[in-house]
């Protein structure tokens, strides 16, 4: 035999696929915020810094989808950084960009202002993730014995 292979080699391709099913129920809660906050009498904070809690929240999944294989702690780290970058580019301005900003698109993907509370939410959303994240049976792996152990490639 040229090598072993992983005792669950499809754990990878169903921790992704349960990660962007997750991601896609996020964004749904994302836009009916967006969309139907304020007609149900939402206050204003909850709209704005729950999306951006949310939108944290589906970059969480995002990344988990497009790296399965980091550790709890890597992953971490890389969506710490993909939500920061995108927040602090929010300082800059050039007219591509900015015009950019001006779409539905735009905003949703990058926003139109920095604030420090964005941040706040962010470490929120990808706590919340995280924890969402724990509770999804994505890292359990049914032995033959029967008993449930932690995967280690998710």
């Amino acid at each position: 035999m040229h090598g072993t292979q992983p005792v669950n080699s499809i754990a990878p391709l169903r921790t992704s696929l349960t990660r962007a099913a997750l991601a896609l129920v996020v964004i749904a809660c994302g836009l009916s915020l967006r969309w139907y906050g304020f007609p149900l009498g939402l206050p204003a904070f909850v709209v704005k810094y729950g999306g951006s809690l949310l939108w944290a929240t589906m970059v969480f999944f995002l990344v988990g989808v497009l790296l399965p294989g980091l550790t709890p702690e890597a992953a971490r780290g890389h969506r710490d950084g993909d939500c920061a970058r995108g927040r602090v580019s929010r300082l800059v301005h050039v007219p591509w960009l900015d015009t950019f900003r001006l779409t539905t698109a735009g905003a949703l993907l990058l926003g139109r202002i920095f604030s420090l509370w964005n941040l706040v939410a962010y470490a929120v959303g990808i706590a919340f993730g995280a924890w969402i994240d724990q509770l999804a049976p994505l890292h359990r792996v049914r032995q033959p014995c029967g008993c449930v152990k932690r995967n280690p490639l998710a």
